[in-house]
């Protein structure tokens, strides 16, 4: 009887992790719709002659203890981890609102001046919450654009997320540490895995998937992308040198 009753206990503990965040409280629900990424393996459409350029000058600061500041005053207060990457994390900016991705695995959208919360969203794969010590940092810096919140993180997630409401779109199952590079054509993000993914706006399938050498920041010009000293035709994926 007491085997049966333990079990039971362990049993009722997995299924609670499985819909209840351990560090956040509050129910969380699955982000992704497939366990398997859509590779197409094709061209990417309308290649862009150059990436899309951000803002850079975002007035707020954000800490390893998931504090967001402006100037002396703080703005947001999250739940402080000790399972983090150490680094100078860079919130966006976008009118009165700044967003910041957290080390618990969340993006959250916080207007400034009145200090309100948005919303919070996921962008983590929950199995990754079942081990007590995972990294989900969210460590690229978020990209807003045409009305989506673009992010990744070390949770294995990479998200397209609704500004006006925080809703998911879609997730893929890849870990992302490096700044990415939005076009009009597609989105270019080097993953954990030492993989460059073309990724279609609309729904997240890859147009293509190449290995590279080492992960680096990718860099965009002239429908060529550059990550360490390899370079890679943005329309096919081919490695030009």
């Amino acid at each position: 009887m007491r085997k049966v009753a333990i079990l039971t206990l362990v049993c009722a503990a997995v299924c609670a992790c499985d819909k209840h965040d351990p560090i956040l409280p509050g129910e969380r629900s699955d982000i992704f719709a497939s366990d398997s990424l859509n590779v197409l393996n094709i061209d990417v459409p309308n290649v862009s002659e150059n990436a899309v350029q951000f803002d850079s000058e975002c007035p707020y600061t954000q800490k390893n203890d998931n504090t967001i500041w402006d100037g002396d005053r703080k703005i947001f207060s999250g739940f402080a981890t000790s399972n983090y990457v150490a680094g100078d994390k860079k919130p966006i900016c976008n009118g009165n609102f700044v967003y910041a991705g957290l080390s618990t695995g969340e993006l959250v959208k916080v207007n400034a001046k009145n200090r309100q919360i948005a919303w919070i969203a996921d962008v983590f794969r929950p199995t990754n919450m079942m081990g007590g010590a995972s990294v989900i940092d969210i460590i690229a810096s978020p990209r807003l654009y045409k009305n989506y919140v673009y992010v990744g993180g070390l949770g294995n997630a990479f998200c397209k997320i609704s500004d006006s409401t925080g809703n998911t779109a879609w997730c893929l199952d890849i870990g992302v540490q490096k700044n990415f590079i939005i076009t009009d054509a597609a989105i270019y993000v080097v993953d954990t895995d030492d993989n460059l993914n073309a990724i279609r706006m609309r729904d997240g399938a890859i147009f293509w998937r190449k290995s590279v050498e080492k992960a680096r920041t990718p860099k965009y010009k002239d429908k060529i992308i550059t990550v360490g000293h390899e370079q890679f035709d943005a329309e096919t994926g081919k490695l030009l040198k």
